[in-house]
């Protein structure tokens, strides 16, 4: 899976004076919606790189988001606006200055919740949504299992060592992954500098998820997915996730009738955007205009 070139480059200043970076995938593409695509926690921008191509090729503009303290943005130098509120602003003004004002969003774990969050704030500016393993109610177990690898741990020394650690930390969620797609999942998850692997988030996320035990009572979205019901909305679930319950799958389908679920078998948070997961999305886009 090759990261390829097709895309514009972009560059903003946020609020508070952070360069923040992003892709521009089909710049020129009016007649249809545009997508934004949102990553998770400690991902980036290469996460969307094979949907966005295809949605492009099909004649609709992308943008996908580098949020503060990944990939192409600046880190915070204190490490204290590390937050989906903070980070929603962040997409809100890039969206603004690259002239979006409406989009369907495909928000994957963290861009999921900035996606809900944004339906309480600027409903108006939500088409349409995707929600690639997270939902109302996030399980507290796949959020301290999460806590237990961002900003711990050993740096690789090369990219056979990358996919060894990738493998060693999320092989028991991922069965169905072959010795391809592990390589593929560490040129995802890491940038190349020099040409060896480095990590490409600011370890300082980890801080954000300090007060996470496994008494802490699940997050409760409840009231931002509301927001959602009368916009088409796509939920993608790893069947061996441990963020999404099954219960919350059904409870926010009986919530929003139209909701389309998807299962992903042999993969867990999040299923990697690729193969037929990414027609089941497109089909999904074209029918929201």
């Amino acid at each position: 899976m090759s990261i390829d070139a097709g895309y514009a480059a972009f560059r903003y200043q946020s609020q508070d004076g952070l360069t923040l970076g992003g892709r521009d995938y089909g710049a020129g593409q009016v007649a249809t919606l545009p997508v934004v695509c949102l990553p998770g926690l400690t991902r980036t921008a290469r996460d969307f790189d094979l949907l966005a191509h295809m949605l492009a090729e099909a004649g609709r503009r992308v943008l996908v988001f580098d949020y503060r303290g990944r990939g192409t943005s600046d880190r915070d130098p204190t490490g204290a606006s590390y937050n989906p509120l903070v980070e929603m602003q962040d997409v809100l003004l890039g969206m603004s200055l690259r002239g979006v004002t409406r989009a369907i969003f495909v928000g994957t774990s963290r861009g999921g919740i900035i996606t809900m969050l944004m339906g309480t704030v600027k409903r108006d500016a939500i088409a349409g949504v995707v929600l690639n393993d997270i939902g109302s109610i996030i399980e507290t177990a796949g959020l301290f299992r999460i806590k237990s690898y961002v900003g711990q741990g050993e740096a690789p020394r090369d990219w056979d060592d990358a996919v060894r650690l990738i493998r060693t930390t999320h092989g028991r969620f991922f069965p169905g992954y072959s010795d391809q797609d592990w390589i593929d999942q560490a040129r995802l998850t890491f940038a190349e500098q020099d040409g060896r692997p480095v990590v490409d988030y600011d370890p300082a996320l980890a801080r954000g998820l300090d007060a996470v035990t496994p008494e802490t009572p699940p997050v409760d979205l409840t009231a931002a997915f509301a927001t959602l019901t009368t916009v088409p909305v796509m939920v993608i679930r790893g069947e061996e996730t441990d963020l999404l319950s099954r219960a919350t799958l059904d409870a926010m389908a009986a919530t929003h009738p139209g909701l389309v679920a998807v299962n992903v078998a042999g993969e867990g948070h999040p299923p990697m955007l690729r193969g037929p997961l990414l027609s089941r999305i497109a089909g999904f886009i074209a029918t929201i205009g």
